[in-house]
C-alpha cells in the first residue's frame, strides 16, 4: 500500500504459571503509526498528548536507517556516534513516555553506503552492518542511558513481501528470494537488538496484507502466506516474540469482516495464519501484532468511506482483534490526517476536526482492552504472588532505583480481602515488583488495584485482573 517514504503503561504479568488461553484477547496494545503527527509537525506534543487521550496506550514510530545513518558511522555500535541523527526519534519516545504509552519503533531502510548505493529496498552487502545499527539504536533505547526512554516494542523491516520495500522479490529466473534475504536481514537485526537490549520485544513480518506470488509484472509480490511460509523454510529456527501484520481489506472501502483468498491475510484470516505460523515454525504459540490497519475516509480519498462508516469500521475492527487470543497488539494508521502523509485515515482532519464518531469510537473501543490493566493467572494456592507493575509514567521524571511507593488493595468482587503498602525500586523498563500478601484460591478471580506515588508527588493508579487456576 502507499506509504510515507521518509522517514505501558500497563500492569503485566510475572505469573507462576503462563496464562492458558483464552477465547479472546482481553487486553491488547491499542494505538496509532504516524510519524508526521508524532514526529515532525510543530505541534507533535500536543498531538501524542491528543493521542493519550484517545485511550491509545502506544505509538508506532518507522526508524529509517537510510535516514538516521547517511554516512557510515566510525563506531556503528554506539548509540551516540555523531553520525546517527535520532533527535526527532529522542522527543518523540520523550513525548510518548510522558503521556504514559509504550513505543514500537520499526527498523527499516538501507543506507547507501551499506548497499553500493542502490536504494533503501535493497539489503546490505555486509548484514553485519545491520547488526551493528540494530545494536547501537537498541542500546540508546535500553533504559541504561539517563534521559533516553527504554523501548519495549520493535519491529523488523516495513512489508518486506512487496519490491516496494525489499527488493529483488525474484531473480532474473523468477524464482523467489525475498523471504531467504528477510530471513538473514531479520536475524541480523535481532542479534543487535538483543545484543543492545535483552529486555526489548521484537517482531518479525510487518508484512502487507496482499501479493501476487507471480515474478512477472511492474510490482512483483508475495502474498503474506507463501512469504512466512518460505521464510520458515528458509530458517525454521528464526528467534522472535511475535509475527507482525497489516491486515488492510483489499479495496480500502471494503469492511473488515472481508473474507480474502489465502494467501493473502486479512482480519478474518488471522485464525488460519496463527495456526501456520505455528506449522511452520514449529512453536507452540505465535502472538501476532497488528502493526497497520486503518480505512480512509470520503473526504478527502475518493476510494474512501464516509466518516460514520470509518467510525463503524473502527469499533468492528477492533472487535475482531479482540476475539482472537493470539493478538496482543491493534495499530491504527495514522492519527491525524497530514499534506506529507499519502493514506488519509486518520481519525482527524488536517485541519484538526475529528471525523464524526471516529475519535470517540477509537475511545470507547479501546478503553476495555487497556494493557496497563491485565489480566494475569496463577495456581489456585499461590501464596503471597508477585506481580509486575507497569510504571511507565515514572521514567519521564524518575532514574532507575528510584522508589517508588504504593497501597496496594485485593478485593474478591466487592469485598476488600487485603490491604498493604510497600516500596519498591524503577527497574529500567519502567516497571516495579509488589508483593501481595494474599493466597490465591482456586478458580477464584480477584481485583488488585495500586495507588502509586514518587517522591515528586506524582500519583499513578493501576488495575490488576488475577485469576487462580
Amino acid at each position: 500500500m502507499r506509504r510515507i517514504r521518509r522517514l505501558v503503561i500497563v500492569v503485566c504479568l510475572v505469573a507462576a504459571v503462563a496464562a492458558p488461553a483464552a477465547l479472546a484477547s482481553e487486553r491488547m496494545w491499542v494505538g496509532f503509526h504516524d510519524d508526521p503527527s508524532f514526529r515532525w509537525v510543530g505541534d507533535r506534543a500536543s498531538r501524542i498528548q491528543a493521542t493519550a487521550q484517545t485511550n491509545a496506550t502506544i505509538i508506532r514510530l518507522l526508524v529509517q536507517w537510510n535516514l538516521v545513518a547517511k554516512t557510515r558511522p566510525a563506531s556503528p555500535a554506539n548509540p551516540f556516534d555523531p553520525a546517527y541523527s535520532f533527535d526527532d526519534l529522542d522527543e518523540a519516545i520523550r513525548d510518548a513516555q510522558e503521556q504514559d504509552l509504550e513505543v514500537m519503533l520499526t527498523v527499516s531502510g538501507t543506507p547507501r553506503w551499506a548497499n553500493g548505493g542502490k536504494t533503501p529496498n535493497f539489503v546490505p552487502n555486509r548484514f553485519a552492518d545491520l547488526t551493528a545499527f540494530a545494536r547501537a539504536i537498541a542500546s540508546r533505547y535500553s533504559g541504561r542511558y539517563q534521559g533516553y526512554p527504554f523501548v519495549r516494542f520493535w519491529g523488523v523491516w516495513n512489508e518486506p513481501n512487496l519490491q516496494l520495500f525489499l527488493t529483488p522479490q525474484f531473480d532474473s529466473r523468477g524464482r523467489s528470494v525475498a523471504p531467504a534475504n528477510y530471513a538473514k536481514l531479520y536475524a541480523a537485526a535481532y542479534a543487535g537488538i538483543k545484543a543492545g537490549n535483552p529486555l526489548a520485544k521484537v517482531a518479525i513480518g510487518e508484512t502487507s496484507a496482499r501479493g501476487t506470488d507471480r515474478p512477472n509484472g511492474l510490482r512483483p509480490t508475495h502474498t503474506p502466506g507463501k512469504f512466512a511460509e518460505l521464510v520458515a523454510k528458509a530458517n525454521p529456527r528464526l528467534k522472535f516474540d511475535a509475527w507482525a501484520h497489516h491486515p488492510y481489506p483489499s479495496v480500502p472501502s471494503f469492511p473488515p469482516s472481508q473474507r480474502v483468498k489465502w494467501p493473502n491475510v486479512s482480519l478474518t484470516s488471522l485464525p488460519r495464519f496463527d495456526e501456520s505460523l505455528r506449522t511452520w515454525f514449529h512453536r507452540k504459540s505465535v502472538p501476532i501484532w497488528i502493526t497497520e490497519y486503518g480505512h480512509q475516509t470520503k473526504p478527502p480519498d475518493s476510494l474512501g468511506v464516509s466518516y460514520a462508516t470509518q467510525a463503524a469500521y473502527i469499533q468492528q475492527a477492533i472487535s475482531i482483534a479482540a476475539r482472537y487470543p493470539f493478538v496482543d497488539m491493534f495499530i491504527w494508521f495514522v492519527f491525524r490526517d497530514d499534506p506529507g502523509q499519502p493514506w488519509e485515515s486518520g481519525i482527524y482532519t488536517q485541519g484538526g476536526a475529528p471525523k464524526g464518531a471516529s475519535p470517540a469510537r477509537f475511545t470507547a473501543s479501546a478503553r476495555p482492552l487497556d494493557a496497563r490493566n491485565a489480566v494475569v493467572t496463577f495456581r489456585g494456592g499461590t501464596v503471597t504472588p508477585l506481580v509486575n507493575v507497569y510504571t511507565r509514567r515514572y521514567c519521564a521524571t524518575d532514574s532507575a532505583g528510584t522508589p517508588i511507593g504504593m497501597t496496594w488493595r485485593v478485593y474478591r468482587g466487592a469485598k476488600l480481602i487485603k490491604v498493604g503498602q510497600q516500596t519498591a525500586s524503577l527497574r529500567r523498563d519502567c516497571t516495579i515488583n509488589a508483593r501481595l500478601l494474599f493466597t490465591v484460591g482456586k478458580r477464584q478471580t480477584y481485583t488488585a488495584t495500586f495507588a502509586l506515588n514518587d517522591s515528586n508527588g506524582n500519583l499513578l493508579n493501576r488495575r490488576l485482573t488475577i485469576r487462580g487456576t
